[in-house]
């Protein structure tokens, strides 16, 4: 599934591999208890943000910007190939959801500048790579990998401790074919697009900025995996290296984007994923436009 946004000078297109049920709520969000799940779930079944089970169901997407000079690709995804025995919906994947997604979107691998990493986990960094005659290579052969430093330090010093399978497959083989581009905070492409430090989901999750002299859209990352995350900012993930950093910088996030004209772009939030932040009681929503 690909959908197509116009905003500014921007095109964007969601590139969807996957919508479906995840972990159950009060697994995925340990802060959330039986009471306030209950209060929210009429309007969470209604956003499809939730089954009849209670499990989240979440949305797994990459974004396709195109400014006036560059295509770029905000996170890849899950992947074909990719041994993930912990994911059976991800183990071993052959299909061809995602390219058909990409040649909807009119948008073919050798078309890509750049991809943005906004941090390196598994269902990030899929199809940064495929399998071609038994290697692992580039799937996008013309772009230029951006990982940012603290992230990439963090998990190469993770993987030589224990080998991590997605950095292994989907990140180095990126690196050794000189591909890669490790980057601090402070690079931009272009006028068109920046860095946004937002750690706490990892050491150096960044989220990602574009438009021309402001911030027409941000794709948000892991900053949030659930749109119970905006309206309770105080919810961290299971997955969050540090949640009591994770829930600050989910806040301060919120806050700056709050009543403007920004388009936030989640990354696992149901369908449409994107809205424009506006507050909600205590805390926040993201307002489908």
């Amino acid at each position: 599934m690909t959908i197509k946004l116009a905003i500014d000078d921007l095109t964007i297109h969601r590139i969807v591999e996957q919508e479906t049920t995840f972990l159950p709520a009060l697994e995925m969000l340990p802060g959330l208890t039986p009471e306030l799940l209950e209060e929210n779930k009429p309007w969470m079944r209604q956003a499809n943000a939730i089954d009849e089970a209670d499990v989240l169901i979440l949305c797994f997407q990459s974004y396709v910007v195109k400014t006036p000079h560059h295509t770029i690709l905000v996170d890849s995804c899950i992947g074909n190939d990719k041994p993930r025995p912990l994911r059976p919906k991800w183990n071993m994947k052959t299909d061809a959801t995602y390219m058909r997604a990409l040649a909807v979107a009119g948008v073919s691998v050798d078309d890509i500048d750049y991809v943005m990493c906004t941090h390196l986990h598994v269902d990030h960094v899929g199809w940064n790579t495929r399998l071609e005659n038994g290697r692992w290579v580039p799937t996008f052969p013309n772009a230029r990998y951006l990982f940012a430093r603290d992230e990439f330090d963090y998990w190469t010093e993770q993987h030589a401790k224990t080998p991590i399978a997605p950095f292994g497959d989907s990140v180095l083989p990126v690196v050794e074919a000189k591909q890669a581009e490790i980057v601090n905070y402070d690079f931009e492409i272009g006028d068109h697009a920046r860095i946004l430090p937002t750690p706490g989901h990892t050491p150096g999750h960044v989220a990602f900025a574009f438009g021309r002299g402001k911030d027409s859209a941000v794709v948000a990352g892991d900053l949030m995996h659930s749109p119970l995350q905006a309206r309770y900012p105080q919810l961290s993930a299971k997955f969050d290296v540090d949640g009591t950093q994770a829930a600050t910088t989910r806040r301060n996030f919120l806050e700056r984007y709050c009543d403007t004209d920004t388009l936030c772009c989640t990354a696992h939030f149901p369908s449409p994923s994107t809205g424009k932040i506006r507050r909600w009681g205590d805390g926040f929503s993201c307002k489908a436009i």
